[in-house]
């Protein structure tokens, strides 16, 4: 039950950090540069997640 739970909450977060990526690109300026970052960050942070078992 606990990783179908985590599983669920990476994919939220995966989506979420798209979302930031594709909202952030729409238009230029320093917020929008700010989501692109927060969302780029999470993606990492997931791929860094998913690397971190084969290390």
């Amino acid at each position: 039950m606990k990783g179908k739970i985590l599983v669920i909450i990476k994919v939220v977060v995966f989506i979420l950090c798209l979302a930031l990526i594709v909202i952030g690109q729409k238009t230029v300026g320093k917020l929008e540069l700010g989501l692109m970052l927060i969302g780029l960050g999470g993606l990492l942070a997931l791929l860094y997640d998913y690397n971190r078992k084969f290390v």
